[in-house]
């Protein structure tokens, strides 16, 4: 037990907390993260061997449930058509993250005002903005100046180049007039950092060993070590402690041998998703706060927001990219505000992407019965190898309080702590939204002279991204925490990952989410002096 209190202690490294204390590293206060996960090697990623195709399905999965590795928490997600995707490590689900790195748009904080739908956030586009820039000039993003569909924003290196594929697919979307743009992608093009530029080892979802893609380990931390945090792995944290003035005094975590222990703080950081936040809060109860730290709203865990998600692929007569370079290369917004004839409100982003690799292609055609068994199989299956390309649909999803994250009773991690159960149903807009987004899609890749399209909606084992659990807000009754990240309930604990979001907008959040982290951490820092008032 350590009654030394450090004076902020941050759970979770991934890509809110390592943003969070490298701000905060200027102060020159001592600051310690926890990380219930490890380092990782590069030079062990799935990229650097020839099995890097089925590690996807072994220790490198998107699903915690599936790794099993002695780091990950098991999630009940039993009860919803869209699965939990994370990963425990420094840099959290930044290590697997596709590099794909869009902003939000400035009407996706005022979704209420515009479309009569969700909450507008308590901040807007031009408070996030410098942040959004902040955060860009040491992530190093790839991108091209001008998009049509944003303010004018900076871009730091060259954008990642079309290839093939985002050629094909761009020659669909100028027969129809739609938008693309090359995509913004957390990709070095260039040496940017100390990191060496992509060289194309393509499996970008299973670590990127060339250190090119912008995953937090690599990134934010090796800057805030260096100013003095302290980052302590293998710590997973039980429950925040909270004293009789309703302030929390600190966590109660298991260290790598099992063992448990405390570390005393004054100020208290949570960043571990959308669905971990709200499985330490819920854990964290007291007579102060029997459903839960920060929970007399009854708001912490509602509100689960994950992107439903599409995947529309086809197959071309000429030879494209296959898997090869960086899996991102343009994107579409030209379906992102509403328009009440389309049958759904607000809307969605094309993500396209290159191919996929060969036994993933093999199998794609096997289970579509593209490609036989028997006579016929190798004909078939090189129709597919290195022809095929497409994109996914980002599809916008509305705030639900039915939409939750609770505690499982039954379902308990290696250190005996209740896990996360997910409760989450498509909601009628988002079903519209997926079906509008496919066929138009199909558009697209017929445009483009494309032939057996093949889709899935919603993926399942989509949910990638954990958002609106413990969201922000003026009225203590109708959020969690204030407009820069406090907690109503408990004035020295903040929230700064994805569980923040009032609404989801219609991109991947990453980029947003590290704003927002330096967002809370410079309000906390200017805020010093009176931080509890």
């Amino acid at each position: 037990m350590s009654s030394d209190p450090v004076d902020v202690l941050i759970i979770g490294a991934g890509a809110s907390g390592a943003a969070a204390a490298w701000s905060l590293a200027d102060t020159k206060m001592r600051i310690v993260c926890l990380e219930q996960g490890e380092w990782m090697n590069p030079s062990e990623y799935p990229s650097t061997g020839r099995d890097w195709e089925s590690r996807h399905s072994g220790d490198f999965s998107i699903s915690p449930n599936r790794r099993g590795r002695i780091t990950d928490y098991p999630v009940n997600d039993s009860n919803s058509p869209i699965h939990v995707a994370n990963f425990n490590a420094v840099g959290g689900s930044t290590i697997l993250y596709n590099g794909h790195f869009p902003r939000f748009h400035p009407s996706d904080f005022r979704v209420k005002t515009l479309d009569g739908v969700g909450d507008d956030w308590p901040i807007d586009y031009q408070t996030l903005e410098p942040y959004y820039d902040e955060s860009d000039r040491l992530t190093g993003v790839a991108g091209l100046a001008g998009d049509p569909a944003y303010p004018p924003k900076q871009e730091f290196l060259p954008p990642v180049p079309l290839g093939l594929s985002g050629a094909k697919l761009a020659s669909g979307f100028n027969k129809l007039g739609w938008h693309w743009w090359p995509s913004d992608a957390a990709v070095a093009t260039v040496p940017h950092d100390g990191r060496d530029k992509c060289i194309n080892l393509s499996a970008c979802t299973l670590g990127c060993a060339q250190g090119a893609k912008a995953s937090t380990d690599i990134t934010f931390w090796p800057h805030a070590i260096r100013a003095g945090v302290e980052l302590r792995t293998r710590c997973r944290v039980r429950e925040i402690t909270v004293n009789e003035d309703d302030m929390a005094t600190g966590v109660v975590y298991f260290d790598e041998d099992g063992k448990e222990q405390f570390q005393a703080a004054e100020v208290v950081m949570v960043a571990c998703n959308g669905v971990g936040t709200p499985r330490v809060l819920l854990n964290s109860k007291s007579k102060r706060f029997p459903d839960g730290i920060a929970n007399r709203s009854g708001l912490v865990g509602k509100n689960l927001m994950f992107h439903p998600y599409a995947s529309i692929y086809g197959t071309f007569d000429e030879p494209l990219d296959g898997y090869r370079g960086p899996g991102v290369c343009i994107w579409s917004q030209e379906f992102y505000e509403t328009d009440l004839n389309r049958g759904h409100v607000r809307g969605f982003t094309y993500e396209c992407n290159r191919g996929r690799g060969p036994v993933s292609t093999a199998m794609t055609g096997v289970f579509r019965n593209h490609i036989p068994w028997g006579e016929g199989h190798h004909e078939a299956y090189l129709d597919m190898h290195n022809r095929m390309s497409g994109m996914v649909s980002i599809c916008e999803d509305l705030p639900e309080e039915s939409n939750t994250v609770t505690l499982d009773e039954n379902l308990k991690d290696s250190n005996g702590i209740p896990a996360p159960k997910v409760d989450y149903t498509l909601s009628e807009n988002s079903l519209n939204m997926l079906k509008f987004s496919v066929d138009r899609a199909t558009e697209v890749l017929e445009a483009a002279g494309a032939k057996d399209i093949m889709t899935e909606s919603p993926i399942g084992a989509g949910g990638w991204h954990l958002m609106g659990t413990a969201r922000m807000g003026t009225d203590p009754d109708r959020s969690v925490v204030n407009e820069w990240g406090r907690s109503h309930d408990v004035k020295n604990l903040f929230i700064v990952d994805g569980s923040l979001f009032v609404t989801s907008a219609g991109v991947n959040p990453t980029r947003t989410i590290q704003a927002l982290a330096l967002y809370v951490a410079d309000s906390m820092k200017q805020r010093l002096a009176n931080l509890f008032d």
